[in-house]
């Protein structure tokens, strides 16, 4: 079995989400379309999509950032196992307080969900001209769609969070904002050509 699959075993095993085929896809094929190098992720987990960027090219190397301490040590073991330590770099703190020096050409946002918006309004000063921000789960699960399908109030404040987001990329007057409905819901963020960077 190899790695990335074993990894995807891990994930249904231990209940750890994971991006969907649909979505590592889609954004890996982005990184080749556009020879994206410099990646910035909020949200490492076990390390599942950082590892599967790498794969993309020699030439992607990855930033990324958890705050839980399981999930971070999980992350770190499965990057040295892969062989990725001198192109995987992970950061073990809170995503809202560590600082993050250079520029990036992706910015993917997987992290906790209600602090989506922060994430964004922090991390887009470490974007180049030309970078995007990537955004997964804005579909969570449908319910964003369809908020009678949660079951909880604490999901309901969430998934109005996620809503809440959505609506702040559609109205942000410095990025256009490309929905897909991809996997669990994508979002790709371009600033527009007059921002000067």
């Amino acid at each position: 079995m190899d790695r990335i699959s074993e990894l995807k075993q891990y994930a249904r095993e231990h209940h750890v989400p994971i991006m969907q085929d649909e979505g590592i896809t889609f954004i890996c094929d982005y990184i080749r379309k556009h020879h994206s190098k410099h990646i910035l992720e909020i949200g490492s987990a076990i390390g599942y999509s950082a590892i599967c960027f790498t794969s993309v090219s020699q030439d992607v190397v990855v930033t990324t950032i958890e705050r839980d301490d399981e999930m971070y040590q999980e992350a770190l073991k499965n990057i040295q196992k892969s062989g990725l330590e001198n192109r995987i770099t992970i950061i073990h703190g809170d995503a809202n307080e560590v600082i993050v020096e250079g520029k990036y050409d992706v910015i993917f946002i997987d992290a906790a969900k209600s602090q989506y918006q922060k994430f964004f309004e922090k991390y887009q000063e470490n974007l180049k001209a030309e970078g995007v921000v990537i955004t997964d789960n804005l579909s969570f699960h449908g319910m964003v769609e369809d908020i009678s399908l949660t079951h909880n109030r604490n999901t309901r404040q969430l998934v109005r969070k996620i809503q809440s987001y959505i609506e702040f990329l559609k109205q942000n007057e410095q990025f256009d904002t490309t929905f897909y409905s991809l996997g669990d819901g994508i979002s790709v963020s371009k600033r527009k050509i007059d921002e000067k960077n």
